[in-house]
């Protein structure tokens, strides 16, 4: 059946990479093996490497070390140079299989089959991902690299991927999603602080079980300083005892130099062997805590609103050249109310945020917006992010040093700080987005899928933030953990 691998191991071995011009190594003597018929998901905070790792066994960077597999990488999405042709001829060009099991795979993704007679940029984002999918699972002796196949998908969408994905065999996945990876993966893959490791289960497992060892370890921290403190001691006060001795055979009067010096040479002799004990001791303790995810508690001030009500929608419809969009939408934001909107792709629930915000959108119905009341808006687009973090501060009013604080706090490195933004990760800018909708002094959120990109441990950070302060927040968000966790109303659009 094509499609399929022969069961056997892809082994990374002393993997070494750094980008051109960087100080500092991506990886550094990686060491790692997977059997090609697992299904893993690639787990990691921004900036860790991820999409890194999976280009590197794509081929595309030049590194040291060895990459063993016995089957080929194919990265997606995969680059298609010329969208306006029809997706058949697209389909054709990456593999040579019968039509019946190119049906078999759409039928899966609920894909129709008109769809292959349509030029490939009229699809919607969603069936341009399942398209590439089945394609790329047509194909024979072939490991999977899957990077953010989420970004287009609605809830339905990411269910029926995520189901699709479970039924076959041999990929590394790269998603943000918790609920997505515990639907598909049988492993998870994770680049962690200090190495890489795989461990066997869904992600929630991984997650739990990381917590735990998080937990005990920092538990043992304390009390690992501490020793690591006194075998430091013991090397000063060695050092400090050798030093004594050896300034009593250079004294003014000394009775058996021979005999002093004899004794002096073993004492240190004695007290190098302790110090090199306590040396290597102090390393190996101080490695048990390499590996922890310090995500610290982000923190926010929410502007409070002269009323209870802030927003209220009565019977809105949008139409674009008398296309309808959207109608008969009626809902109220109230002071402290975590709106989630909700509704399949292309159910207007970008252009009733926009219509919110106050953006020129032709509409009927009747919308009132509180007199004065200031929102935070986050859009989808990050292109606009681009010059230094300290321009971006400038421009937009904020405090630069509580800007950086609250990146760091969101795993930025210091030495990020001044990089252009356009060189930051797509994960990176939507953190940058973020930190400043945090910042401002706003009675109302208003977010539009802030979370694409962003690492697992910085959604759950930015959970508890809104959980703690209880912003009053209107969003669009496909993550169905991180919307369970904070929304107190959904409004469902047809």
């Amino acid at each position: 059946m094509k499609g399929l691998i022969a069961i056997a191991e892809i082994s990374i071995i002393n993997l070494t990479f750094a980008y051109d011009g960087s100080y500092e190594n991506v990886f550094e003597n990686a060491n790692l093996s997977m059997d090609t018929n697992w299904r893993l998901g690639l787990s990691g905070r921004n900036g860790r490497g991820k999409t890194t790792l999976l280009r590197l066994l794509c081929g595309h960077f030049e590194y040291r070390g060895k990459i063993v597999a016995p089957c080929d990488f194919t990265y997606f999405p995969f680059d298609i140079k010329d969208k306006s042709r029809y997706t058949q001829d697209i389909i054709g060009d990456f593999g040579d299989f019968e039509q019946w099991q190119l049906m078999r795979e759409l039928n899966m993704l609920e894909v129709a089959e008109d769809v292959l007679h349509r030029p490939f940029d009229t699809l919607s984002g969603g069936e341009q991902t399942k398209i590439m999918l089945a394609t790329l699972f047509l194909r024979e002796n072939n490991f999977l690299l899957i990077d953010e196949p989420t970004n287009h998908l609605d809830l339905h969408g990411r269910e029926l991927v995520s189901r699709y994905l479970e039924s076959k065999g041999g990929f590394i996945l790269v998603s943000h999603d918790r609920y997505f990876l515990d639907g598909c993966v049988s492993h998870i893959l994770s680049i962690n602080k200090a190495n890489i490791e795989v461990t066997r289960g869904n992600f929630s497992t991984w997650l739990q079980n990381k917590e735990n060892q998080d937990n005990l370890e920092i538990q043992q921290n304390k009390q690992l300083k501490g020793e690591i403190a006194r075998l430091e001691k013991v090397v000063k006060d060695r050092a400090d005892w050798s030093d004594k001795i050896e300034a009593t055979k250079k004294g003014t009067w000394n009775p058996d130099r021979g005999y002093t010096g004899k004794q002096a040479a073993l004492m240190m002799k004695k007290s190098k062997a302790i110090e090199t004990r306590a040396n290597r001791a102090i390393e190996e303790k101080s490695k048990l805590l390499k590996n922890i995810e310090i995500a610290d508690d982000l923190k926010i001030f929410p502007e409070k609103y002269h009323s209870k009500t802030l927003v209220r929608l009565r019977d809105i419809g949008i139409f674009y050249n008398d296309k309808k969009v959207c109608e008969n939408i009626t809902f109220t934001i109230e002071a402290g109310d975590r709106i989630a909107l909700c509704g399949a792709n292309g159910s207007g629930k970008s252009s009733i945020i926009k219509l919110i915000c106050g953006e020129n959108i032709s509409h009927t119905g009747e919308l009132q917006v509180g007199s004065d009341l200031k929102i935070s808006y986050i859009s989808q687009d990050t292109s606009h992010l681009k010059g230094t973090l300290w321009d971006f501060c400038s421009k937009n009013g904020l405090e630069a040093s509580l800007m950086l604080a609250m990146l760091r706090k969101l795993d930025f490195k210091r030495e990020q700080f001044d990089l252009p933004m356009q060189n930051f990760s797509a994960g990176q800018k939507k953190k940058v987005l973020i930190a400043k909708s945090l910042m401002e002094k706003a009675h109302l959120l208003i977010w539009d899928e802030p979370l694409n990109y962003i690492d697992i441990l910085s959604r759950i950070q930015i959970e508890n933030l809104i959980l703690r302060y209880s912003p009053t927040i209107l969003l669009v968000e496909h993550d169905g953990a991180f919307s369970d966790k904070i929304a107190t109303t959904r409004v469902m659009l047809p």
